[in-house]
């Protein structure tokens, strides 16, 4: 059991170019300490994602609270208030475009640190780069 484990873990620590990284998935995860590049790369777009959801998502109701009248005498598009379209047609558009932001990073993550997402052929009970399945 012993030697598999350890093939296993080498495996998980190749990439498909052959070159060595850390095996993310084998150390610890703390949000406030990131053990490895990856894990605080991936981390820091994680959370300026979140700060950018928190504007979008919130930002339409809290300027409702400081300047109401000018949210509700401005008019868009033929008559909607502003707060009306800023809460309908706006904060849904942010949110479907963050995500497509964070897949975009993730997957410029992914490409600047080998990782693979892709099946592999084999069915021996490797581990994939990712640490997960092959």
């Amino acid at each position: 059991m012993s030697d598999n484990t350890s093939q296993d873990t080498e495996h998980a620590a190749e990439t498909d170019g052959g070159v060595k990284t850390e095996a993310y998935l084998d150390k610890e995860i703390n949000i406030f300490k990131p053990a490895t590049p990856f894990m605080r790369d991936h981390l820091r777009v994680i959370w300026l994602s979140f700060v950018a959801w928190i504007v979008v998502v919130f930002g339409p109701t809290t300027a409702i609270l400081f300047a109401p009248e000018f949210m509700t005498e401005t008019t868009v598009l033929g008559g909607f208030p502003l707060h009306f379209f800023l809460a309908a047609i706006v904060t849904p558009l942010g949110a479907l475009l963050l995500s497509v932001g964070y897949a975009m990073q993730r997957d410029r993550l992914d490409t600047k640190y080998g990782i693979s997402h892709e099946e592999a052929a084999e069915s021996d009970g490797t581990v994939a780069a990712d640490g997960g399945e092959p």
